[in-house]
């Protein structure tokens, strides 16, 4: 039985930015889950089963990275005992000024879930490094893992499907922190005029600040996210169509199935169910 909400997971402690761990060595099924606050790199050099990633599913076929941006929704199955590391780190961890090219870096990573090497580079030393330079503070730790790290995700953008020589932003543009608020108090807030506030900029300039980034207004960003959530919800819990339209503050079920279906084709109930008739085909 589904549970009636998604769990979100904390992995580091409050006063901790970065972490590496080997990846745990067992054959399980994870609970659909989001991270609170901080982003997640794994790298797998074993294993075998299925990732799933918001509503796309993953065939496990190593050497794969997989990068988990704050508040990202994912599970696994694993069908045979998987071995790699998982990378943790807060924005908190890279200083705006002296950091800034490795936040572009990551920031021109946003829309990529997973990099399939296919044995073209072995990073599996890097990641190794890193583990050892964190297992043996001294006073040089921070900078040696920034350094790998920048170094790092150089080479995940370069053999990424995202790879671009276009500079983005970094993370604390008024852009981006406005896809941060979205992803972190949809649906709770869902209206322009307050994110606007939070940024204390005028709801006109946010519009503006949108189209200029991507063509499509705020109003369009906060459906987007609106839709992610909707979609976490109807896959991973057990919520009805009622309490659905409750959870994402909508004035009535109709209305929310309507909104749904206008953005997918498809009534929430339609959408459930072929994503489990998706999901039994992938495991027979």
């Amino acid at each position: 039985m589904k549970p009636n909400e998604i769990l979100t997971k904390e992995k580091l402690e409050s006063d901790e930015t970065f972490k590496i761990s080997r990846f745990k060595e067992k054959i399980k099924k994870t609970r659909p889950h989001k991270h609170g606050g901080y982003y997640e790199l794994i790298f797998l050099n074993q294993g075998e089963g299925f990732h799933w990633i918001e509503e796309e599913s993953y065939l496990v076929c190593p050497p794969d990275l997989y990068f988990m941006k704050p508040d990202q929704l994912h599970c696994w199955q694993f069908t045979s005992i998987p071995k790699g590391y998982v990378v943790l780190f807060k924005e908190a961890f890279l200083d705006p000024l002296s950091e800034a090219p490795l936040i572009r870096l990551i920031s021109q990573l946003n829309a990529v879930n997973r990099v399939k090497l296919d044995g073209i580079i072995d990073l599996n030393p890097v990641f190794e490094t890193i583990f050892e330079v964190y297992k043996n503070e001294t006073p040089y730790t921070t900078d040696i893992i920034l350094g790998y790290l920048r170094s790092l995700f150089a080479m995940i953008l370069k053999f990424s499907p995202a790879q671009s020589t276009k500079q983005m932003e970094p993370i604390q543009s008024p852009y981006d922190r406005f896809i941060h608020l979205i992803q972190k108090h949809c649906p709770h807030i869902h209206q322009v005029r307050e994110y606007a506030g939070l940024l204390n900029i005028s709801p006109q300039n946010l519009n503006a600040l949108c189209k200029k980034q991507n063509g499509s207004s705020a109003r369009d960003h906060i459906s987007r996210q609106m839709l992610i959530e909707a979609k976490r919800n109807i896959l991973h819990t057990d919520k009805s169509i009622n309490e659905l339209a409750d959870h994402l503050r909508f004035n009535d079920a109709s209305y929310f199935v309507k909104f749904f279906k206008k953005h997918t084709g498809e009534t929430p109930f339609q959408f459930r169910e072929k994503y489990f008739e998706g999901e039994n085909s992938a495991k027979t």
